[in-house]
């Protein structure tokens, strides 16, 4: 009887677009036979070889269908039936798709996470593959880009640099990024011999320690029943933040006033006045920003008593000269002093006697602002002092 060959695939079941299916058409014996192979119908035009395997290219939905083979040898040729209809499932290929944790923009230190998700109705049992553009050969060649072996290279902090690829899990951690992680990543899934579309490239980029800043809105000078918003920013980024607000170096524990990057006083009271800094964090564990600037915020009561005189009374102050600052109470002068917030920290007056403050030499460092203060913490007539 006529031998029959066994036609076979791999990967048996559905294929996805973009990769290849290798047909194998199996004879008893082996040897001597040429193989023609025939696709949809058996009338199609045949493709001849002199191997029992074939590599179909699956480039859409329509390469598909049935495939037949049978084989020949001799001359005049003698041909074996042919095979049984093979049916080739194609099904689109997924696109892989990166997401960055917590965000693209991140800060030296951060931890990073990258994650790749394929939307798969089938089987979700992928291998994970993770490039960095532009950096190797592997990535560039993409013919058989799921098959390379993966290997990494090079120094700690060039590793990423010199990496032909990484086999990964659905997740990469970044415990410590740095500059040298700015780069573009895409990932790749394999399953069995069948890769998925390439991700979109993801650009992360790494900047230099976060830092935050504070404004004020409408004004830092306020009467008492006023209501003002401070609000604390991360330049250049603003995704996953917490904020903490501190006043006079005190932390502020009004989480609710305190949510969100901004914190309202309504209405405001006297002693909600004092220098106010903010500071941001995000991930675990936490990363924490630079503290912002300092904002002083000031409310003034409603018919002050106290004044902040000061002697010489001008505009302009120098270095090596003296100044005087009183605090003079039309109804009591007793229990007032002097205090100030340079750019270092508030504290009184070195110099004090009562309620006069006195600095016999000044210098840059003096720069900041300066008030009154009651012994119950009652702030009253600040006023800025710039030394030239």
């Amino acid at each position: 009887l006529k031998p029959k060959p066994e036609l076979t695939s791999d990967p048996a079941g559905a294929a996805l677009t973009g990769n290849t299916v290798t047909l194998t058409c199996r004879m008893d014996p082996s040897t001597g036979w040429d193989f023609y192979w025939y696709k949809q119908t058996l009338n199609s035009e045949t493709m001849k070889r002199e191997t029992n395997s074939y590599r179909a290219k699956i480039d859409s939905v329509s390469d598909g269908g049935q495939y037949w083979c049978r084989a020949g040898r001799g001359k005049p040729v003698y041909y074996t039936q042919y095979s049984d209809a093979l049916w080739v499932n194609v099904t689109v290929s997924p696109k892989a798709v990166v997401t960055v944790r917590p965000d693209e923009r991140v800060f030296r230190g951060e931890t990073v996470t990258l994650r790749c998700d394929i939307k798969w109705g089938g089987d979700t049992e992928w291998t994970y593959r993770w490039e960095i553009e532009g950096t190797s050969n592997w990535y560039r060649n993409s013919a058989d880009r799921c098959t390379k072996e993966c290997s990494t290279s090079g120094t700690d902090n060039q590793k990423h640099r010199n990496a032909v690829s990484w086999c990964s899990t659905q997740e990469w951690n970044i415990s410590s990024v740095d500059h040298v992680h700015s780069s573009k990543y895409t990932c790749t899934g394999q399953k069995n011999t069948q890769c998925s579309q390439r991700s979109d490239a993801v650009t992360l980029n790494v900047s230099a320690e976060a830092q935050a800043a504070v404004r004020v809105s409408p004004q830092p000078w306020l009467t008492e029943g006023d209501s003002v918003t401070l609000i604390c920013e991360v330049t250049g980024s603003s995704t996953g933040w917490t904020f903490s607000w501190f006043r006079d170096d005190d932390h502020l524990s009004d989480s609710s006033r305190g949510a969100g990057g901004s914190y309202t006083l309504s209405p405001a009271a006297l002693q909600h006045t004092g220098v106010y800094t903010c500071r941001a964090e995000r991930g675990r564990p936490a990363y924490y920003t630079k503290y912002s600037n300092t904002q002083p915020l000031w409310i003034t009561g409603v018919s002050p008593s106290v004044s902040l005189v000061v002697s010489p009374s001008r505009s302009q102050h120098f270095s090596s000269d003296s100044l005087s600052l009183s605090c003079e109470d039309q109804s009591n002068s007793i229990g007032w002093t002097v205090r100030r917030y340079t750019d270092r920290n508030t504290e009184d007056c070195s110099k004090q006697t009562g309620s006069t403050c006195r600095i016999v030499s000044l210098s840059t460092s003096d720069t900041g602002v300066y008030w009154c203060q009651s012994e119950s913490g009652e702030k009253r007539h600040p006023l800025n002092i710039t030394v030239h």
